[in-house]
């Protein structure tokens, strides 16, 4: 909500204050205040001129020399090309050295060898419109016309009224009183302490009555609290004056015609929504506010037909709706040229109904904005009474005696006790009774007998914890003294944040770096990285209103994600990435409202030197890091998504603990990949259910170790894991450590078989292990050895 320093001095005068203590004070006063603007800060050294005398240029047809008074002690003057000038005409005259909105500086120059001194401004050189001065024109001089000062050599800022300072609020949804003038002005009188003057419309009236001319009927109550209306006859529709317009501006709004603008500026002022329906294309001269029927259709003022159905209120005459409630007016509601008589509507409509109109019309206004926070039925009157004033004011029309009105607003005031200990000990402060009373009565509650009554413009005041509220803002924030916290408070993080923790710094420093991809992905994503047709992940949660094809499905793989993040990444020319992704998987479950959702680890990476083992060793540092142990590492060809050769399974047990390997060439290619790419995906809470929480620590051992070398041959099929998952079962607890330290091909092995060479520590931790007992321990080793394949080479 935008704030005018001069409208807002017709209601509460303050002295001189700067704008940044006025925003400290209001902000502090709970009125947060986002930020200010001075109009026409841009705007330098450009005063009021006279042009004396025009005459053509020596050395130039379309050129004139002009000889312009300033307000100095000569004229100066001023070769121009604008045609619109005359002799004795009032312009803006930039000076030399002056500053123009856009970063323009003026300085005096040479134009086809005559000396010009300054430039006379057009409106588009002061960042203004013909809306803001109408008459004037936009390719020419701005001519000054009478409504502006035409006193020589002033600020042209204080001559056309583009001097205001314009205050922006962020007011929050329980407050909508402040969304107005009067609101805000009221706020700013009590922060000040300064008096509030809210002058009560008075209208003359006497052409006729609108009772005689107009029927008002609300026949969907809960949606249309109160409906007043006044009739004005023989309008005259023309510009509004400067000091209205300037208003307008201020706050935001384009000025347009009296009438118009008078519905806008009672909005502004007031915080009322206000519409102007031609009373001649009203059917049968009769309003109900009614609900919509279904089907039924309505052109609103922006062209467009809309589809209305049966929980929508709309305006209605005898035969079509002339209006959304709270929303916009139908296409021939508006004001023509040729509009003689206008009917003002002044109303409160639901909020919650208004809102979700505007939603499901794919409309928000400013009406709207306004009406879906909860308006004061009370205000409706005053508003319309003012607007007609306004009409009087501006000759703008007659206006009719009488107002026609349906008043199906509750009456009842929001009542609360005055506990005033309770709010002192509420607040940790130490007000008396009366201070409080003093702070609640300028804020135009009422307390008696014990009771605080609300305005009608604050139902938002339902708890003594408002009430403190409402205290506490004007008794001063800063002065409620800082207090400990009593009480003890126990924090920390659960078992399963600490290892979310634990995988975070464990990919940091495995070089790995996080990022967060959307759940939403698009149906094709699943064809991309070539899921099977009748595989159950592509049955998939389907997003009931997605903001588009793109995201209209919960993944239930976040492959899709990481194949994007990569190929993102290639695409902005990263030699390498090397990223990972604590990701969440959504999978329908049958019968069940919401899916499973399932948390996996996925790891990500391409660049030079990057191949299958970089990323499978990261993987197991991970899992080390973790200390999730005793898993088997399995090669597999079926993993569509996966190169058929560079791709293994981790398993604990007889479950899938994860995948790593290189993608597929297709799957690369899909995601404009340019090089070979590496991903594994883990499942979260297998590792979770599997990870040694608690670490035991051992002794140092009092025996010496034993260090014994097994070198085997065996069929190149057999992965080395199987191996040593051999050998440790057949070694037992004496095993303290396994080290594979070679593997070889060549003249010596059979075509066909590799040599395969470990290195094993043994150690008891009762005695020192004698050679029979290790040559014991190596013998059931090569004996479990030989039952898979494997022979000790000779």
């Amino acid at each position: 909500m935008k704030l005018s320093t001069k409208w807002m001095h017709d209601f509460v005068q303050l002295e001189d204050i700067s704008p940044r203590a006025f925003s400290e004070a209001l902000t502090m006063s709970g009125s947060k205040v986002e930020g200010y603007e001075r109009e026409g800060s841009e705007i330098e050294n450009v005063v009021v001129g006279q042009v004396l005398t025009i005459s053509p240029h020596p050395n130039a047809d379309k050129l004139v020399v002009c000889s312009v008074d300033v307000g100095q002690d000569s004229p100066i003057t001023i070769v121009t090309g604008a045609t619109n000038l005359t002799e004795g005409d009032y312009v803006p005259v930039a000076l030399h050295g002056s500053k123009l909105p856009g970063g323009i500086n003026i300085k005096k120059g040479k134009l086809r060898g005559v000396e010009s001194q300054g430039m006379m401004c057009g409106l588009e050189e002061l960042a203004l419109t013909t809306n803001d001065f109408p008459g004037t024109i936009t390719d020419g001089i701005f001519i000054l016309s009478d409504e502006c000062d035409h006193t020589l050599g002033m600020d042209i800022k204080k001559a056309i009224g583009l001097d205001d300072v314009v205050f922006d609020f962020e007011i929050t949804s329980n407050r909508p009183d402040c969304l107005s003038i009067i609101g805000l002005a009221r706020e700013t009188a009590v922060t000040f302490q300064k008096p509030f003057v809210l002058p009560k419309p008075e209208v003359k009236g006497g052409h006729g009555n609108a009772d005689d001319l107009l029927n008002v009927k609300i026949s969907a109550p809960d949606l249309c609290y109160r409906y007043a209306a006044r009739v004005v006859k023989n309008v005259r529709v023309a510009p509004s004056p400067r000091w209205m317009r300037e208003r307008l501006r201020a706050c935001g709004v384009r000025p347009i015609n009296n009438i118009v603008d008078i519905t806008n500026y009672v909005m502004l002022e007031y915080g009322q929504p206000m519409h102007a329906f031609d009373y001649d294309l009203m059917a049968g001269h009769n309003i109900d506010a009614r609900r919509a029927v279904d089907g039924e259709t309505i052109t609103t003022l922006d062209g467009v037909e809309r589809k209305l159905t049966s929980d929508m209120l709309v305006i209605a005459d005898d035969k079509k709706p002339m209006a959304v409630a709270g929303v916009m007016g139908g296409e021939f509601s508006s004001i023509f040229d040729n509009t003689t008589t206008i009917v003002f509507e002044s109303a409160c409509f639901s909020g919650p109904s208004v809102r979700v109109t505007a939603k499901k019309l794919g409309m928000r206004t400013e009406s709207s904005g306004r009406f879906e926070k909860g308006l004061d039925p009370e205000n409706c009157i005053p508003a319309l009474e003012r607007a007609c004033q306004l009409v009087e004011l501006l000759d703008a029309g007659d206006v009719c005696d009488g107002i026609v009105e349906v008043d199906c607003s509750d009456k009842t005031p929001h009542s609360v006790p005055l506990d005033a200990d309770w709010i002192n000990r509420f607040l940790g402060i130490q007000i008396p009774e009366q201070d409080m009373i003093s702070i609640l009565k300028s804020l135009e509650f009422k307390v008696e007998n014990g009771q605080v009554i609300a305005p009608s413009f604050r139902s938002d005041i339902e708890c003594k914890a408002d009430v403190a509220e409402e205290i506490a803002r004007f008794y001063g924030y800063n002065k409620i003294p800082s207090t400990t916290i009593r009480g003890s408070a126990q924090g920390g993080y659960t078992p399963e944040q600490q290892f979310k923790r634990s995988i975070n710094t464990t990919m940091l420093a495995l070089g790995y770096s996080e990022v967060a991809t959307y759940s939403f992905i698009s149906p094709k994503e699943y064809d991309r990285i070539r899921m099977p047709a009748d595989s159950m992940l592509r049955q998939s949660v389907v997003i009931a209103n997605p903001l588009g094809e793109d995201t209209s499905i919960m993944r239930t793989t976040a492959l899709p994600s990481m194949c994007q993040v990569l190929g993102n990444n290639f695409a902005d020319r990263n030699l390498s990435a090397a990223v990972y992704e604590l990701a969440t998987e959504y999978l329908p479950q049958e019968g069940q409202p919401l899916p499973l959702e399932k948390k996996c680890v996925i790891l990500g990476q391409y660049g030079p030197g990057v191949d299958f083992y970089s990323i499978k060793g990261a993987v197991e540092g991970l899992l080390e890091a973790l200390r999730v142990t005793e898993y088997d590492v399995v090669a597999v060809d079926n993993e569509p998504a996966f190169h058929p050769g560079r791709c293994a399974k981790l398993t604990l047990g007889d479950k899938q603990l994860g995948i790593v390997g290189e993608l597929h060439p297709l799957v690369q290619e899909a995601y404009g990949i340019g090089s070979r790419a590496y991903i594994a995906m883990l499942d979260f809470s297998l590792m979770y259910e599997n990870h040694v929480a608690d670490i035991q620590y051992k002794a140092l051992p009092r025996f010496p170790a034993v260090t014994r070398d097994l070198a085997l041959v065996c069929d190149d099929t057999i992965p080395v894991l199987t191996l040593q998952n051999t050998i440790r079962k057949a070694a037992g607890q004496r095993l303290e450590n396994l080290e594979l330290f070679d593997v070889y091909k060549g003249k010596q092995i059979p075509e066909g078989k590799k040599s395969v060479a470990f290195s094993l520590v043994l150690r008891s931790h009762d005695s020192t292990l004698t050679d029979a007992e290790c040559d014991s321990i190596i013998q059931k080793a090569i004996k479990a050895l030989n039952e898979i394949g494997a022979q000790l080479r000779s």
